[in-house]
């Protein structure tokens, strides 16, 4: 046994020209056993003289087949239908190239007798793909039997999918896993209970019996396989599997296979936008794409997780010009390296990658002589609440400044359409950031009512207002994920604090759907689902990563940050919201504001940047907005007063 174990586990290691005279040698083996097996009713010395003396041409033309196929190339201890296809294809093309011989040789002057009678060549072929194929199959099995008796404490593991991606998976983790694996279960999302089994191992259903199975077979850990499973099962067999402390991983889409093999360090660990990732979304596809098709768009803060995202799925359309505009040096490096990727050719022919700051007029304005964007996507903002609180003149001049000017631009250059991302913390705001963007909400909605009562000016301007997305910097799933790998502790500000989340690409596409469907001064609100506290999203993190809370990882409350809510809303006490046509999009009815007074008002706020007065500052940004109420900062004291504070005192205060 351990010499079979040393030949076995040292087949990669055979050179391919070794394989390749084996495979030669089977073959004449083959061919000898055929002749054996002609001859012996029928036997006749000149025939079978003939016979074997056309011996070199046959393992030639068999040589030249297997070389063809590559045959030797393969590793045989990984043998699969694809290399038993092949065999048979290789088989195939020497039969026909040996018929063809013979008949040619039939018909010679001096020879009137086959060289390769029929019957010869059939029972040559026969023997010669089953040696082939018994040889490889061999192997397997050997390395098999010597792989799993080298491992003899083997992990339970189970597979949820009992279709070919689900025996693919099995045998990538029974082979290739540095530990031993034994796959002891599968399950499948069928309502039958009838246990069948799948190579070798029984098939449970996953709807009754999971729980059961994991229990009495001491699964550790399961592995999602199955293609077809539907988002909301997927996520229900992770959440029963983490109640039971049984790590989940998945299998990646059989498109993300390496040349079409799924490789073992592809079956990861489930994350927990794995638990939050909601069904794919309908787009009208066609309605899109008849409104970006062969115009010039552009993405502001492209190089932003939304505004990156808005690139993704901008490509997928034919936009006649792509501006990519951002102020950020090195998200823009790391765009137009992922395009130069994933589209090669485009950025030569309608991507543009522009290095721009929203807030710089004059460079803007020379954007806009450049490209004459026809449809405007605005994703361009500071969104961290903290940072902003801190620095509430950034806020006003990048949200509120940096919108106006390219709102105003889109205006002097004639654009169709302007689609602004805004955030659920622009309702009922407690901290400058949200109210920086109801500010610049307030803007773009009348102005464009503005725009539709004194002009014919084609520009509509539409809001888009949506929660948390996963992965996006500064969200907590990132920060919890790098705490859990250094250890922790896991940080959360409150322990009732809860928050909407949906994925980026499923935003960016609501965005496109919403800038689709608007007519202008509208602000569509996304159906974010349901609410979900961060103290549970802490906990399932834990649990995906294979950690026991309160063991190996601990959890700190460590108090609400300035200017942070416990609960975000999506429309405040006043407002209320219509259904489209989309169910996932609502359109929030707000208040109205005119025009001529609040650019007034924000040019007065805009103006008041160069103070660097941080209370004068948020004063006038209360008054614009009345219902901005501070929560946990020190512009709570605005709230109380009437008049605004000596803004020399306070501004001591924000510096201690």
């Amino acid at each position: 046994m351990k010499l079979l174990r040393v030949i076995f586990s040292k087949s990669s290691q055979v050179p391919r020209w070794f394989i390749l005279l084996f495979d030669i040698g089977l073959c004449a083996l083959a061919y000898v056993l055929a002749i054996v097996s002609r001859y012996t009713l029928d036997f006749n010395v000149i025939n079978l003289y003939d016979a074997l003396s056309a011996i070199p041409i046959l393992l030639l033309v068999k040589a030249v087949s297997i070389s063809y196929f590559r045959l030797h190339a393969f590793v045989i201890r990984h043998t699969s239908i694809q290399d038993g296809v092949r065999i048979f294809y290789a088989m195939s093309t020497s039969f026909l190239f040996l018929f063809i011989i013979d008949s040619v040789y039939l018909y010679f002057p001096l020879k009137k007798e086959h060289i390769f009678p029929v019957t010869l060549l059939l029972v040559d072929f026969i023997l010669s793909t089953f040696f082939l194929g018994s040889f490889r199959l061999f192997v397997r099995l050997m390395f098999i039997r010597i792989n799993s008796n080298s491992k003899s404490d083997k992990e339970p593991y189970a597979v949820y999918g009992a279709g070919s991606s689900g025996i693919i998976a099995k045998r990538k983790l029974e082979l290739e896993s540095e530990h031993g694996i034994k796959v002891v279960a599968f399950f499948h999302n069928g309502s039958t209970t009838f246990e069948k089994i799948l190579d070798g191992v029984t098939i449970y259903n996953g709807n009754h019996d999971l729980e059961s199975v994991i229990r009495k077979l001491e699964i550790k850990q399961l592995v999602i396989a199955d293609q077809d499973l539907p988002i909301s099962k997927k996520q229900d067999v992770i959440e029963r599997c983490l109640n039971l402390n049984v790590i989940v991983r998945t299998v990646p889409p059989v498109e993300k296979w390496i040349n079409g093999e799924l490789s073992f360090k592809q079956i990861k660990q489930a994350k927990i936008e794995d638990l939050i990732e909601r069904d794919v979304i309908k787009l009208n596809k066609d309605a899109i794409g008849n409104q970006v098709n062969n115009k010039v768009v552009m993405v502001t803060g492209a190089g932003g997780s939304i505004g990156s995202e808005m690139v993704r799925q901008l490509l997928k359309f034919k936009p006649k010009k792509l501006v990519c505009v951002d102020k950020d040096e090195f998200k823009l490096y790391e765009l137009d390296s992922e395009i130069s990727e994933n589209h090669p050719g485009a950025l030569n022919t309608f991507v543009d990658i522009v290095v721009a700051d929203i807030t710089n007029k004059p460079r803007m304005t020379r954007v806009f002589e450049a490209f004459h964007p026809e449809i405007i996507y605005h994703a361009a903002a500071y969104k961290h609440v903290p940072l902003m609180e801190e620095n509430p003149g950034e806020a006003v001049w990048t949200n509120i400044n940096g919108t106006k000017t390219v709102s105003d631009l889109a205006v002097e250059f004639s654009a169709s359409k302007f689609v602004m991302v805004s955030t659920d913390k622009a309702v009922n705001p407690t901290n400058v950031m949200g109210a920086s963007k109801r500010i610049a909400e307030i803007y773009v909605q009348s102005l464009n009512n503005h725009l539709i009562k004194t002009d014919g000016t084609k520009t509509r301007f539409i809001t888009t207002r949506f929660g948390n997305v996963l992965g996006s910097s500064g969200s907590v799933i990132p920060r919890f994920r790098k705490q859990i790998e250094e250890g922790g502790p896991i940080t959360v500000t409150h322990p009732d604090i809860t928050r909407y989340f949906m994925t980026i690409p499923e935003a960016c596409q609501l965005v496109l759907e919403a800038g689709n469907m608007g007519k202008g001064g509208e602000i569509f609100i996304f159906d974010m689902g349901k609410s979900t506290k961060i103290v549970d999203l802490a906990k399932k993190m834990v649990k995906l990563s294979g950690l026991t809370l309160g063991k190996d990882i601990q959890i700190i409350y460590t108090g609400l940050r300035p200017g942070e809510k416990i609960f975000e809303e999506l429309l405040n006490d006043q407002e209320n919201s219509l259904q489209t046509h989309h169910e996932k999009i609502m359109i929030g009815k707000v208040r109205e504001y005119d025009f001529i007074e609040t650019k007034s008002r924000i040019e007065d706020l805009i103006n008041s940047y160069s103070s660097q007065d941080n209370m004068l500052i948020v004063g006038k940004m209360k008054k614009l907005v009345p219902e901005f109420k501070s929560k946990n900062s020190i512009f709570e004291s605005l709230d109380n007063d009437v008049t605004l504070p000596n803004s020399n005192d306070l501004q001591k205060m924000l510096l201690q």
